[in-house]
């Protein structure tokens, strides 16, 4: 029998999957839904989140940004936490670029933890993934990755997961000339 942490995180994956099915990477052949996997992969495996809502939120948080998918979609299907968590992680696609950015950040500070933590995770793999980014794509990850971080700090004294999730960004960013700003 399938535990309800287990049934979440399933119905999720299989959610994302379609979803995302008809999408791919920007080298235009690994498909879309590997990211959003690698995310909720980041999240259990290299922070140690085993929190059922984080992992359910990382599979689905480019689904209303990304997909016709809103919100209401995930409240129904997984619920308000998971729902609130993703929308979090969405970009208003309505605002001005720079406009957006700052309106994404005042919300992902507001947001419960998880979200900054999926945050943590989406950088991460970003820059695990880089050679597949645009050039643009690329030189905007050192920027994205102190905003992340910078986003958690207060996370960091209280919460040992999301200590974890900025040293694993931190030391992959000094792993690496190209991720340092």
């Amino acid at each position: 029998m399938t535990s309800p942490t287990h049934d979440l995180w399933q119905r999720a994956a299989a959610f994302s999957a379609r979803a995302h099915r008809h999408q791919l990477r920007k080298d235009k052949e690994t498909p879309y839904v590997s990211h959003p996997f690698r995310v909720a992969m980041t999240v259990r495996h290299v922070f140690g989140c085993d929190d059922p809502v984080a992992i359910a939120a990382a599979l689905l948080h480019d689904t209303i940004e990304d997909t016709a998918t809103d919100y209401d979609d995930i409240a129904g299907a997984f619920g308000d936490d998971v729902a609130s968590v993703v929308a979090a992680m969405t970009k208003s696609m309505i605002l001005p670029e720079p406009q957006r950015e700052v309106d994404y950040d005042r919300r992902l500070a507001a947001a419960d933890w998880r979200a900054r933590l999926i945050k943590l995770a989406d950088v991460y793999d970003n820059a695990c993934d880089a050679a597949q980014l645009t050039p643009e794509s690329r030189a905007k990850l050192p920027d994205k990755i102190a905003r992340a971080v910078a986003l958690a700090a207060r996370d960091r004294a209280t919460n040992p997961t999301m200590e974890r999730a900025c040293s694993a960004v931190l030391s992959l960013r000094d792993s690496r000339s190209d991720l340092r700003p």
